[in-house]
């Protein structure tokens, strides 16, 4: 790879530059020889010939853009000289074949995971405890802490050693021992099969529109079946629009196997507090016995669902971290595992190459519909897809909705596409299907998870410390200069590939390897040691 600059697609009209171009400077994106005539940041695009104003700027070997103005060969292409625009699509799939990797090496290998009753495998073994209701959520807590502190899981918070050298520092004593922590030692974990115990708060459950209570009760439903959940306590109040008899309808729906344990303490039924948290710890407990009694064993990897997720986007991420979980993505489907991709906003530009990779008609069809109803809805709010990138993305690169999107839809490979799912709708085919999310990062994840996905794969250019209750998130960079500023929330580098060490196929490998790691709990990610438990659900309003 030229270290400097580069043609994405022989089909281009503009370079993408791989480090800062002064003018004056010759380049040769391709073979494509120039010379910069202006400033071009690392990152930014800029013209391989000249432009006149309604010319179509073209990226990946589809259009991103429309110039506005005369842009003239060696410029920096900017938010002043293009604005968004995409090619026309059309619905019809046609006939679509795909050239599957060589996955012989990684036919026989396995991870160790939680084989479930159902046949899903779990990455991990966790108990939930959410609440039906806002109004639950200080006795969710309330449990944590119990909980936590109990069953040796809980951790000193490291700042509190700084805030309290700042209150006695007029006392002039310094404090330099730890935080006092009565809580079982650290490594004294009662279960030793127990992952944890994630608990769940959200501001959702009643006051909105009983689709707003329908929509949680199948998202938790999700969480409830996920692979990674033993069983589950679930604190209601009694008297909110998502009511528990929902939860469990929407959970009978989808609930394969032996029903798994769901322990239901309703407030306004059991009477005081004291009553209603003592219910919750006796029969979790119980809980937690029979679910530290499953333990890890080999299984193929065929059981993998890869989480396909991007945050904090830059102007590399369609190049390097990007095409990489593609490349891992298209090794998991080829093993007859599962991948998903979500962020449907992240997919304005890329319709045709996803409609013609969709195995049917209906499948086109579903997928346009999702797309263009949910465009529309943002349109009638004085925003539209055009808007989703933002300020941290434009400055490094990704001008316009469709350059992000183009960019973005590299994590799904080039798989064919089996499945549409709709917001909360749970995995039920193997292979490459795409999830109805908004690109806002917290939202896509917690969806992803209450799809099924059992390990995330999360690629970010400007960095971000997301992760989820349930699920292992990998969080995987665009660049080395980005790795090394904040490598306490980077799992995996993909900056090599700019600099021309890895390739798509070496880097891909590597991250396949980590990710059977972290599936066999052998390598904790960042996201889980910073306890980056994010949770928002979406209320299908309008969240790009």
């Amino acid at each position: 790879m030229n270290n400097t600059s580069l043609l994405l697609d022989p089909s281009d009209n503009v370079g993408v530059a791989l480090s800062d171009l002064e003018p004056g400077q010759k380049v040769a994106p391709n073979g494509v020889e120039l010379e910069i005539q202006e400033f071009v940041a690392a990152k930014h695009k800029f013209a391989i010939r000249d432009f006149q104003p309604g010319e179509d700027i073209l990226m990946y070997g589809t259009i991103v853009g429309e110039a506005t103005r005369a842009i003239p060969l060696g410029h920096a292409i900017t938010l002043q000289n293009i604005h968004h625009k995409t090619r026309e699509y059309t619905a019809n799939p046609g006939q679509f074949t795909w050239s599957a990797p060589d996955v012989s090496k990684w036919r026989e290998r396995t991870f160790n995971g939680y084989l479930r009753t159902d046949n899903q495998v779990g990455t991990a073994n966790y108990w939930l405890v959410l609440p039906m209701v806002f109004c639950e959520n200080t006795n969710v807590l309330l449990l944590k802490e119990a909980f936590e502190n109990a069953l040796g899981f809980s951790t000193p918070n490291p700042y509190e050693v700084q805030i309290k050298n700042l209150i006695s520092g007029v006392q002039g004593k310094k404090i330099t021992e730890t935080v006092a922590d009565n809580s079982v030692p650290a490594g004294s974990r009662i279960f030793e099969n127990l992952d944890g115990i994630r608990f769940l708060t959200h501001d959702l459950g009643c006051g909105g529109t009983r689709h707003d209570a329908e929509t949680l009760c199948a998202l938790l439903a999700g969480y409830i079946n996920h692979p990674n959940v033993a069983g589950a306590t679930v604190l209601s109040l009694g008297c909110q629009n998502a009511q528990s008899s929902i939860l469990l309808e929407k959970l009978a729906l989808i609930q394969k196997g032996q029903p798994k344990t769901v322990i239901i303490c309703d407030q306004q039924q059991e009477g005081t507090t004291e009553q209603l948290i003592q219910k919750a710890i006796r029969e979790t407990f119980i809980g937690l016995v029979e679910a530290n009694k499953n333990k890890r064993q080999p299984v193929p990897l065929s059981k993998l669902v890869i989480g396909l997720e991007c945050g904090g986007s830059d102007g590399f991420s369609g190049i390097s971290a990007n095409p990489t979980l593609g490349q891992v993505s298209d090794l998991v489907v080829a093993l007859g595992g599962s991948a998903i991709l979500s962020e449907f906003p992240e997919l304005c530009g890329a319709e045709q190459n996803l409609i013609n990779r969709c195995e049917t008609q209906e499948l086109a069809d579903k997928f346009i519909h999702l797309m263009e109803t949910y465009n529309e809805a943002a349109k009638r709010v004085g925003s539209g897809f055009d808007m989703n990138p933002s300020p941290g993305n434009i400055k490094d690169g990704l001008l316009t909705d469709a350059i992000k999107s183009c960019g973005a839809a590299k994590k799904g490979g080039t798989a064919p596409i089996v499945d549409i799912l709709d917001y909360t709708e749970y995995l039920k085919n193997a292979g490459l299907n795409l999830l109805c999310t908004p690109g806002n990062d917290v939202e896509s994840t917690t969806g992803l998870a209450g799809s099924g996905a059992n390990v995330i794969l999360f690629t970010t250019g400007l960095g971000t410390p997301t992760g989820n209750p349930v699920c292992p998130v990998i969080k995987v960079s665009t660049n080395t200069k980005m790795t090394n500023r904040m490598s306490d929330i980077i799992d995996f580098n993909t900056g090599t590939i700019i600099s021309g060490e890895d390739t798509l196929e070496t880097c891909g490998d590597k991250l396949l390897e980590l990710v059977i790691q972290v599936a066999s709990g052998e390598v904790t990610t960042k996201a889980e040691k910073n306890k980056n438990y994010d949770f928002i659900p979406w209320k299908r309003g309008v969240s790009l």
